[in-house]
């Protein structure tokens, strides 16, 4: 992919590829840059929905510090060195993707956008890059992985080993090559700000929802209402083997509990079943990257999950470097906070092999579906090319640390 193509998916078929491109570019007009969805989406959800997207735990500063940490690093250019054969692939265990990016798991996206997970895998397998589904997705990861191009999958861990070894049954059936543990949840961060926004799980019917909704006829009758018609009533899928609590059900609290007593063991438990590439994401500090090695992890993904499970953890690019050096070789990935081009390179520059994208992605879903996703995609690989142009780079193995400054926080 060059700077200038467009990915598959953001042309649909049509009599008229031209007629096609003139209708998404009008459809996005005024949606420059990944902010610009957010914006966009926050016009077309409720309320709670959007809170539920938008927000983090407390007083939000780790997904204060996911921004400002990025902005603490200036960029160093170099000029006349030739820039008209640079290629923004990237390559990890074994595959080649068009951009050093791909989609985080994100939960219950199918209520940003009719089947907005489906969306997702989509718009990544038409632009070449990786999309991880969510465990906690509400639509059936067998459906997803068929409309992808085999995309990863994130679990959370269940409460026992049987119930790990049932879901990881079925997600080697599905032909599932990549695994993802997220392990950063081992009690539930205290997100107030679902509470303030009257975003809970489960959704309760209230007066406050069903106003919420009415407000947003496009979101209520094109989300919502046509999952009903057409689905029924969604359901957390992938939680565990069998299908989980329906999205407005009591036990959902009580399916995601329970992992207190969980440690490197069921990691270790994992390793010796799962053939393929094994990655833990959730990790901050150096030593439990060196743990999550010698449990047989082929690849560590730095997160504070968002800014959504414990404020005040350190944004992952402050720790980068160090986990970096930690991993030994293997590779180190990021997500949190990406927003631009620059954000993207800033990270490899600090050693991060490739990073995920999530509410940006999510928010394009809400606002335009699989195109959404699609446009947002291409915009973000187009400002990772121009970046490296302007940088003075043709490959991404050239953006190396001398190519960053420390600038004084503004």
């Amino acid at each position: 992919m060059t700077a200038s193509a467009q990915p598959r998916a953001a042309q649909p078929a049509s009599s008229s590829a031209d007629t096609q491109r003139r209708r998404v570019d009008t459809r996005f007009r005024g949606i420059l840059s990944l902010d610009d969805f957010e914006r966009a989406a926050r016009r077309r959800l409720p309320r709670p929905i959007f809170g539920y997207v938008s927000g983090g735990v407390e007083d939000g500063l780790s997904l204060d510090d996911n921004r400002r940490a990025f902005a603490e690093y200036g960029l160093l250019p170099r000029f006349l060195v030739g820039v008209a054969g640079r290629s923004a692939q990237a390559t990890l265990f074994g595959r080649t993707y068009a951009s050093p990016f791909g989609i985080a798991p994100m939960g219950i996206v199918a209520l940003s956008g009719y089947r907005g997970d489906i969306a997702l895998a989509g718009a990544a397998a038409g632009a070449g890059i990786p999309m991880i589904i969510s465990g906690s997705s509400l639509i059936p990861l067998e459906t997803i992985a068929a409309a992808g191009d085999r995309p990863w999958f994130q679990i959370y861990l269940p409460p026992d080993l049987a119930r790990t070894d049932a879901l990881l049954d079925r997600v080697a059936r599905a032909k599932i090559e990549t695994l993802v543990v997220t392990v950063d949840v081992a009690v539930p961060g205290n997100r107030e700000n679902n509470l303030r926004t009257g975003f809970s799980t489960p959704l309760r019917p209230t007066p406050r929802l069903a106003w919420d909704g009415l407000t947003r006829p496009r979101w209520l009758l094109g989300t919502f209402a046509r999952t009903l018609v057409r689905h029924g009533m969604p359901h957390f899928e992938n939680s565990f083997a069998t299908r989980g609590a329906p999205i407005m059900s009591r036990n959902v609290e009580r399916e995601f509990s329970g992992r207190a007593h969980l440690d490197w063991s069921v990691i270790r438990h994992i390793r010796a079943r799962w053939q393929g590439p094994l990655v833990i994401k959730g990790l901050l500090d150096p030593a439990d990257v060196r743990c999550a090695i010698e449990a047989g992890a082929d690849g560590i993904i730095a997160s504070n999950h968002g800014g959504r499970q414990l404020d005040s953890a350190v944004s992952p690019l402050r720790t980068l470097p160090a986990m970096v050096d930690a991993a030994g070789g293997r590779p180190v990935m990021l997500d949190g906070g990406i927003r631009r081009g620059t954000d993207v390179m800033k990270a490899l520059a600090l050693g991060a092999r490739f990073v995920f994208v999530g509410r940006p992605f999510n928010y394009a879903t809400a606002f335009g579906g699989h195109d959404g996703v699609a446009y947002a995609i291409r915009i973000l690989h187009d400002e990772v090319v121009r970046t490296m142009g302007a940088l003075g780079i043709n490959a991404l193995a050239q953006m190396t640390p001398d190519r960053l400054v420390p600038v004084p926080p503004r």
